[in-house]
């Protein structure tokens, strides 16, 4: 186990990446003040959605894609030295634990609970789909789709749980295939991707071709399976590695805070050649997005360490705030709005944020104790 004391001595064995945790919660955040923001616009109340630290939502799921796809692809190879195999049952059998009872529980809240509670206290909100014309898309992990036909609604954010759902289906079974060139197909990954994306650019103009293939981040997932097989492989040269070092950590660092907060509200030509170029400006922000995770969890000499208890446990339950927010943030503003309307800023973002957070942890909490875990105690260890 990692500490921020200790040295990690054993980089194919690695039990905990300390800081994770706390990164999950920042890109949680992240996701909240982005939909709080654009929502609270669509209501005509005050917002900061002008300001590009509140719409981080894309990056913040990006995130949570190149992060999946560190940790799943660590935990496969770790799994392939250690017992010489890739039990793919038992890797799926995992990700059903973690990820099907939460999900499945929001599709039925969305598509069935909610129209009946509005139904019930006559709220007079329509939804944009109902469960016969979408039950479907919910069930095959196709979420994304409903978005495409039916526009924005409560379920909205599980698109991303379908992309990482798809994902994980078929990764296991090609590092199985693949297992002693996952080099090759990690980067085999990216370029597909890109070829896939000039088609869309160049070639081929359909809207839902390029809708599909711009949700489906499968090259965030691989470029985090990339720096998961550098640190299983050259972990022991990290701490030399010149990239590592404080002056490239400093100037990486910063260049990311930079972007997370100016993305959209800096326009100039090598501003835009480096951060708004099609194609190669998402990947650039892809592999900072890495450097981050390796820093954070893996090199002694980071200058950020966010090994912190009130942050990990967040952390821990981040997949609850990522599914459960929407639903507050609809609520909040229901019921807040004809007070909000009439406050004056700054104190309407600090009421509008504690409600939202507050509740949006609680619930989160909650879910996690007497729900979540009735499930994960059945994990393979």
């Amino acid at each position: 186990m990692q500490t921020e004391k200790s040295k990690i001595v054993d980089f194919k064995n690695i039990s905990i990446f300390n800081g994770l945790n706390s990164l999950r919660f920042i890109a949680a955040l992240f996701v909240v003040m982005h939909h709080s923001e654009t929502i609270k616009s669509k209501n005509e109340l005050n917002n900061l959605e002008w300001l590009s630290l509140f719409r981080n939502g894309g990056n913040a799921v990006t995130f949570f894609f190149v992060l999946s796809g560190f940790l799943i692809t660590y935990l496969l190879l770790k799994e392939k030295n250690n017992t010489g195999k890739i039990n793919i049952k038992t890797f799926y059998f995992k990700r059903i634990l973690r990820i099907w009872p939460l999900y499945f529980l929001l599709v039925i809240i969305g598509t069935i609970g909610l129209p009946f509670a509005f139904s019930l206290l006559h709220i007079n909100y329509e939804m944009p789909y109902n469960l016969t014309d979408t039950w479907y898309y919910f069930v095959f992990f196709l979420p994304c789709l409903v978005t495409f036909y039916f526009g924005h609604h409560f379920l909205e954010p599980l698109w991303s749980i379908g992309v990482e759902e798809v994902f994980y289906l078929i990764w296991a079974p090609l590092f199985k295939l693949n297992k002693n060139k996952i080099l090759n197909l990690l980067i085999s990954i990216i370029f597909i991707k890109i070829i896939l994306n000039l088609l869309g650019l160049l070639v081929i103009q359909n809207e839902l071709f390029n809708y599909i293939v711009n949700i489906f981040k499968f090259e965030a997932m691989a470029i985090g399976g990339l720096g998961a097989y550098f640190l299983y492989t050259k972990g022991n040269l990290l701490n030399r590695n010149f990239l590592f070092k404080i002056p490239i950590q400093i100037i990486l660092f910063v260049s990311l805070i930079v972007y997370l907060i100016f993305h959209s509200n800096i326009d100039n030509l090598v501003w835009n050649t480096i951060f708004k170029s099609p194609i190669l400006s998402p990947l650039l922000v892809d592999f900072l997005f890495l450097y981050v995770i390796i820093c954070i969890s893996s090199v002694e000499s980071s200058i950020i360490k966010l090994k912190n208890k009130y942050l990990g446990y967040l952390g821990e339950i981040s997949y609850g705030i990522y599914m459960y927010h929407m639903l507050v943030v609809f609520g909040t503003i229901h019921f807040l709005k004809k007070y909000l309307i009439h406050m004056n800023s700054p104190w309407d973002q600090v009421l509008y944020y504690t409600v939202v957070l507050v509740f949006t942890i609680l619930l989160a909490a909650i879910s996690k104790h007497f729900f979540e875990n009735l499930f994960l105690k059945y994990k393979p260890k």
